[in-house]
């Protein structure tokens, strides 16, 4: 190829504080204890992330009774439902909880609203690990909701003792438009006091919308089952710019780069930056005349602590 390409690089991008501190807890505890480790489900929603932890000794189940009595297991990033740490208790496991404290706080306002006997409408999608942990919370007083076309069909006992919550990883736009709707349906619909929304999918958003006006292609970096990046793309898809997500850098096609000058890159919260850096280099490989440039919306400095339970082991 003889064009030249400008590489524009959103920032942020990738890791976020809650996929931050739910590998450290995996690699922490393998230090502390060796292998194997017990997880259950993906720690965050990346195959390199999850190999990597494999090779060091972590195993990922689906159910608890996979888990040998006595051993320890950790809570995913996406959280679990009550039912699963009592689970965890009954099957004698020593459970450590690498639940984004974001996602705690659905939760713990899930807790709230049915204590106070409210009818509480979860925006997110029904299969997603996130939302299955939060619906745990409640399963007789939650209902999910993905669609604004949902609220049609809602029925609830008492119109005015209505709540919403959101899953953490949605569009900000897909939900101002169900929240919008739901207020319109339930007048005195309460919701919480600061958005659910994470100010990490927040910032990675934001960041596509301010480059999309800059290129032709936006690459998103990240797995099919993390639901933050495919937000992103389609973030990006509904500015008008055409938007693929990629795993690694071996799913990039020279072909994508015909007529193309400007490319966006960005990555999911659960992406690991050498990713990153790989495809950049792929590409740069491609079209060796090529300037890189990192577009930065927002610096990040929120750090969430370890469990407890962790960092007094750490400190002995």
């Amino acid at each position: 190829m003889t064009h030249s390409l400008d590489l524009i690089l959103a920032k942020p991008r990738g890791f976020c504080a809650g996929v931050d501190r739910a590998i450290t807890i995996v690699e922490k505890t393998l230090d502390l204890y060796g292998p194997p480790i017990y997880i259950r489900h993906e720690i965050v929603h990346n195959p390199h992330v999850v190999e990597r932890l494999r090779k060091r000794g972590a195993i990922f189940v689906e159910e608890l009774d996979n888990i040998p009595k006595g051993a320890k297991v950790i809570f995913s990033a996406h959280g679990v439902s009550p039912a699963i740490r009592q689970e965890a208790k009954q099957l004698g496991l020593e459970a450590l909880d690498a639940t984004c404290p974001l996602v705690t706080k659905v939760h713990n306002e899930a807790q709230r609203y049915a204590k106070n006997e409210f009818t509480i409408i979860l925006i997110g999608h029904r299969d997603h690990v996130e939302v299955q942990g939060t619906v745990g919370e409640a399963p007789n007083r939650i209902l999910v909701v993905s669609t604004v076309d949902d609220i049609n069909s809602l029925h609830v006992p008492n119109k005015d003792k209505v709540a919403y919550l959101t899953q953490t990883t949605l569009s900000l736009d897909d939900t101002a438009e169900i929240i919008a709707a739901l207020k319109e349906k339930f007048p005195k619909i309460q919701g919480p006091s600061k958005e659910d929304i994470c100010y990490a999918t927040q910032n990675r958003q934001n960041a596509v919308k301010a480059i999309a006006k800059e290129v032709d292609l936006v690459l998103v970096v990240g797995a099919p089952n993390s639901s933050n990046t495919l937000r992103l793309v389609e973030v990006a898809k509904a500015c008008g710019i055409s938007a693929k997500r990629i795993e690694s850098a071996m799913e990039i096609q020279a072909k994508w780069l015909d007529g193309v000058q400007q490319i966006g890159v960005t990555a999911g919260a659960s992406a690991p930056e050498d990713i990153v850096q790989d495809i950049i280099r792929t590409l740069q490989g491609i079209v060796p005349n090529n300037t890189v440039k990192e577009f930065t919306l927002v610096e990040e400095h929120v750090i969430f602590p370890l469990p407890t339970i962790l960092n007094s082991k750490l400190s002995e």
